[in-house]
């Protein structure tokens, strides 16, 4: 498949190269970042079918009601009718409130201006339940004809299950504000994964790949290697998705999550689908880590899943005063992890192998995951 828009967009670095090539591509460059701790790096874990896999998508409108993503390092829209990466529902829904913007003479918002009410259109999809949540990100909070523009919306896409109106009135590159508005439904959706049920809310961090998010999870499972009595932490743990799939396998789970609410969709998580053994705090990842060291509690495994600036030398001090027996460290940017290991390998903590994931075809970027086991320096 070619994209039309790929010279002018930006965003898939690899989309014009065959897949395998990529995969060869990807796999050459970030082996090569491990080379010093001489372990095993094993082939990147790619796609049957590799389009079409984003549940995640934001687009911007112009003047011309266009729809489109953003030239790369700039704010100029490269219109666009289909994206290889979109599903075709997203791109039903996206063409219907491209309609219903016209009809109801919703105003673009201007950058240079800073006058107008649709600022950007963030899509969600549950593959699994086939549900939608469209959030319309906006200046004002005062939406003339919402009601009959939601229902419209609705009755044209049945798969659209909430509409949020997302009130940022901030002069930054920032998507979304915390504050929010339900002009439809609940505010969230539900999707399946690994035999759980997921709310999914405007703000709530989830793997916008699922068929990959499944095998990395499976894996994460594989190599905490636990037992009935064990407790673990998982840390950066956004909507709880890991800890709750690994709860019936251990004694307890302890999840840790800054975001405030992925910390409530967290909780929401755990009650909806009836897991009792699972608990969670809204902290810093970090902070959270010194309290426990200092308190002197035992964990049999820690889960590390941060974002893409990776973790801190005070979380890796705390993890070496604790001494679980296994972290499992996931990353969405192997520099930083291979940074964080060099921290590991002083305290102790060394690893044999490094997984790839493709998380993000036609695009630079991978998923790794190592697991670290204390080792006596």
């Amino acid at each position: 498949m070619k994209c039309r828009v790929s010279q002018q967009c930006g965003s898939c670095q690899y989309i014009d190269m065959d897949y395998q090539q990529q995969l060869q591509k990807k796999y050459n460059y970030y082996q090569d970042l491990y080379r010093d701790f001489h372990v095993s790096v094993h082939s990147i874990h790619g796609m049957n079918n590799p389009y079409a896999y984003r549940n995640k998508v934001i687009v911007a409108f112009n003047q011309k009601y266009e729809y489109g993503l953003y030239e790369e390092e700039s704010h100029k829209i490269v219109p666009i009718k289909k994206c290889l990466l979109h599903d075709e529902e997203t791109h039903y829904i996206l063409d219907k409130l491209q309609c219903l913007f016209k009809k109801y003479r919703i105003s673009i918002y201007d950058n240079k201006r800073r006058k107008g009410f649709l600022r950007h259109v963030l899509i969600r999809r549950a593959i699994q339940t086939n549900q939608t949540l469209v959030v319309l990100v906006v200046s004002d909070s005062i939406f003339k004809g919402s009601k009959n523009f939601s229902q419209e919306l609705i009755k044209f896409c049945p798969s659209v299950k909430s509409i949020v109106l997302n009130i940022n009135k901030r002069q930054t590159s920032i998507v979304l504000s915390q504050q929010e508005k339900v002009l439809y439904g609940k505010g969230f959706i539900v999707d399946e994964l690994c035999g759980l049920t997921f709310k999914i809310s405007a703000q709530s961090f989830y793997q916008i790949n699922h068929e990959q998010c499944t095998k990395l999870y499976q894996k994460v499972i594989q190599l905490l290697d636990v037992k009935d009595g064990d407790v673990v932490l998982d840390t950066y743990c956004g909507i709880g998705t890991i800890g709750l799939i690994l709860a019936s396998y251990v004694k307890n789970v302890i999840g840790v999550e800054l975001n405030t609410q992925a910390y409530k969709d967290a909780i929401n998580n755990a009650k909806m689908n009836h897991v009792q053994n699972i608990h969670f705090y809204n902290q810093d990842a970090t902070e959270f880590m010194k309290e426990q060291a200092r308190l002197k509690l035992k964990y049999d495994s820690v889960i590390m899943d941060p974002p893409r600036a990776g973790s801190t030398k005070e979380f890796i001090q705390a993890i070496h005063k604790l001494k679980p027996k296994n972290v499992v460290y996931v990353s969405c940017d192997p520099h930083t992890q291979v940074r964080d290991l060099k921290e590991f390998k002083k305290i102790g903590y060394i690893f044999q192998d490094v997984y790839f994931y493709d998380m993000f075809p036609h695009t630079e970027h991978i998923e790794s995951i190592v697991r670290l086991s204390y080792s006596k320096i």
